[in-house]
């Protein structure tokens, strides 16, 4: 199936630095580590990455893209980058799609070869019409597309649209097989992913979407671990993602074994990829999977909704140790175990399941997960929650996420329908929220909450005064503990309760850059 990729251009000022690195002339907070004093700079290249958003003819799909401004965003970059600009084009790239293709995709007149590969177009992609541009950090702007060619997008932000730039995409499906609420922050490139909770059962098409934002093909590998360890794969070594273009995996085509519960692996052998996996049910509806965060010995999995009718957790031990996990659920008014589901023993490279049904009757909350004993080994996680039964019910994925160092920022809230969940699993945090103006109008509106420790506070954020469009929420902790967030975005459809939601990690909007003992400027005079 060919399809374009988005492109999303922005032109900066000269001496932008390359991704991941700041200027050291502008406004900083200083830090002092053992080796000496570093500061914390506005980082001047941000790329971002969303997969093709759906295959369906009614899909309706809306981009909303904001860069946040205040402490750590575009008021603090350096003057020298004062300029700068966001704006999304359309690529004549097509893509190509290895490993086969579902029964309403495979109609489409793609030509597979003998490996069920599709082909591509070569070489870098050429910018065409504008999509949508930002105008002035700290107002979101949105685009709609519609239907089954909406193509992946690839951007990159400079100057000072670049510090927490983010861009998210929602696309609502109201029938047929793919139906749901689909939602994920478009992510950055990277070159190794886990993704705790895919299925290569009958009734599941799961596709993992790998996008390359570069100029020269990247290199991929896919691993599936079930339950029993690594999944025998056919296919799934050596995948060529050309030169900015985007390729859908489906995962069932890659091994004969069925298995409910699969952790995937993407990792990339040359060049980097973003990936995200769609995740699609015959009678439960469909939505993104993203990756879980690093793997780590304790992990939060936050915003599981109220009014959860099933909730399943899978995990992952990554490294070559056993995990023993204790299981517990932060609620609004504290930490409890749920009774029967008290403790995870996850095997080396094994992936493990726990059914959790209606956890949180009736009361949002986080799931938390810490060893037994010792500092436990690395796992990845992930959560399917399902609200609603029977032909009514609908999934959602919510994958574990590091805490909030500094700031972070979801797009794409409504005047109804939006929830901030807000986990402290340690000690009791405080929270400034800032809700941006919408993206037809509005203006801005600050509100600060205290999470009491080891809790989770749902909240319905206060809206922009005076409300047009959709709007962005941006969380900075202030003082306390760590703060873990995710948002949940519910649109009802015909009785059945559609929703999404994603996880905020970090923006790392900032970067640290050690500071020079002397100032160096004093030798632009020659002296």
């Amino acid at each position: 199936m060919n399809r374009p990729t988005l492109s999303l251009i922005a032109a900066a000022t000269a001496l932008a630095a390359v991704t991941g690195f700041a200027s050291l002339s502008g406004p900083a907070d200083a830090e002092t580590t053992a080796g000496g004093t570093v500061a914390r700079l506005p980082v001047e290249r941000t790329s971002r990455l969303c997969p093709a958003p759906s295959v369906s003819d009614v899909a309706e799909t809306t981009y909303t893209s904001i860069t946040p401004t205040g402490k750590g965003g575009a008021d603090s970059a350096p003057a020298t980058d004062a300029g700068g600009s966001a704006e999304l084009k359309e690529s004549t790239v097509t893509l190509a799609e290895p490993g086969g293709a579902s029964d309403d995709e495979s109609d489409k007149g793609d030509k597979k070869d003998e490996k069920g590969q599709g082909d591509a177009e070569k070489g870098a992609a050429s910018p065409g019409k504008s999509f949508v541009t930002l105008k002035e950090p700290g107002t979101p702007v949105s685009a709609e597309s519609s239907g089954a060619n909406t193509p992946a997008l690839v951007g990159t932000a400079t100057g000072r649209f670049a510090p927490g730039w983010t861009t998210q995409q929602t696309t609502t499906v109201s029938v047929g097989g793919a139906r749901g609420l689909l939602g994920m922050t478009c992510t950055a490139p990277d070159t190794d992913f886990w993704f705790p909770g895919a299925s290569t059962e009958r009734s599941r098409q799961d596709y993992v979407h790998l996008t390359n934002p570069d100029d020269t093909v990247a290199i991929v590998d896919i691993e599936l671990y079930g339950a029993d360890g690594a999944v025998k794969a056919e296919t799934g070594e050596g995948i060529p993602v050309p030169a900015r273009s985007s390729v859908p995996v489906l995962l069932s085509t890659l091994t004969s074994e069925v298995a409910p519960n699969v952790t995937v692996h993407v990792s990339t052998r040359a060049g980097r990829v973003g990936a995200a996996v769609r995740a699609a049910d015959d009678a439960g509806g469909s939505d993104w999977l993203t990756a879980s965060g690093t793997p780590a010995g304790s992990v939060v999995l936050p915003g599981i909704p109220a009014d959860a009718t099933d909730v399943r957790l899978v995990a992952l031990a990554t490294g070559s140790a056993d995990a023993d996990l204790k299981v517990q659920l932060a609620t609004p008014e504290g930490t409890i175990t749920p009774a029967g589901h008290e403790s995870l023993h996850v095997k080396s490279q094994m992936t493990a399941a726990l059914e959790l049904g209606d956890i949180t009757k009736g009361e949002a909350g986080s799931l938390v997960l810490t060893p037994s004993s010792g500092r436990g080994a690395p796992v990845v996680a992930a959560l399917r929650v399902v609200r609603g039964k029977g032909e009514k019910r609908e999934i959602a994925f919510i994958p574990a996420t590091a805490p909030i160092t500094a700031r972070a920022t979801v797009a794409d809230n409504r005047a109804k329908g939006s929830t901030l969940s807000l986990t402290a699993p340690g000690d009791s945090a405080k929270v400034r929220v800032t809700s941006s103006p919408g993206t037809e109008g509005g203006e801005p509106t600050v509100e600060t909450y205290t999470v009491k420790a080891r809790s989770t506070l749902a909240v319905t954020p206060k809206a922009p005064a005076g409300l047009k469009g959709a709007y962005a929420l941006t969380v900075e902790p202030e003082s306390g503990g760590p703060v873990h967030a995710a948002r949940t975005l519910e649109v009802p459809d015909d009785g059945i309760p559609m929703f999404t939601v994603q996880t905020l990690p970090d923006d790392r909007g900032t970067v640290s850059v050690p500071k020079a003992k002397e100032d160096l400027s004093i030798l632009d005079d020659g002296k």
